[in-house]
């Protein structure tokens, strides 16, 4: 699969699996509300967006779908413990200030949290960096080093120490190949492009 739109369709059906119908659902970072807007019409979710985007969330009331523009840190901190029955941070981990404390945040808002990143330990990323010596450019990377994307370019080693040392329970994974859509089922951290958790306490 060579572009973003086909890319996107997969991890949404993944998530949407996971989602229970009618629950209340927070999505952080939700862009245009494609992902809100799919499980709304598949699930029935009653649903929240956040992202600090003005120009998203104007796309998102468009879809109809309720969104808040600002922090999703100082968003979350209004919110009682367990409010929501699921948070999602689908392809946001990377560019948080300070993931440690949205994820912690989000469990404890959330009864579970469904996290999706692109595994930059995937084989493709490695051997550009070996011999190129430069910072990873291409469709999912399409950056340049000065305008920090990644910000926080995590593996699925990193991910899975992170949640073993803060005691996290990882209830499922998803890992997927490089096509964003076969499954991996030998050596995620190095053959997956992309992996989806499905956490809670």
């Amino acid at each position: 699969m060579s572009n973003i739109p086909e890319k996107r369709t997969i991890d949404m059906q993944v998530i949407g699996d996971w989602v229970e119908p009618n629950s209340k659902v927070l999505d952080l970072g939700c862009g245009k509300g494609e992902l809100l807007g799919y499980l709304m019409r598949q699930k029935q979710v009653i649903s929240t967006g956040v992202d600090l985007d003005f120009e998203r969330i104007t796309a998102c009331v468009e879809r109809g779908v309720s969104a808040y523009q600002g922090d999703m840190a100082s968003f979350m901190a209004a919110f009682p413990e367990g409010h929501f029955d699921r948070v999602i941070c689908s392809r946001t981990l990377h560019e948080l200030h300070n993931p440690a404390s949205v994820i912690l945040e989000a469990l404890r808002v959330g009864k579970t949290l469904t996290v999706g990143f692109v595994n930059h330990g995937f084989w493709k990323n490695r051997f550009y960096t070996l011999f190129q010596g430069k910072k990873v450019k291409n469709l999912i990377y399409p950056t340049e080093w000065d305008e920090s994307r990644p910000a926080n370019p995590v593996t699925i080693a990193d991910f899975e120490a992170f949640c073993k040392r803060k005691e996290i329970k990882i209830s499922r994974r998803v890992h997927l190949l490089g096509d964003w859509k076969s499954p991996c089922r030998l050596f995620p951290n190095l053959l997956s492009g992309y992996a989806l958790y499905d956490l809670s306490r």
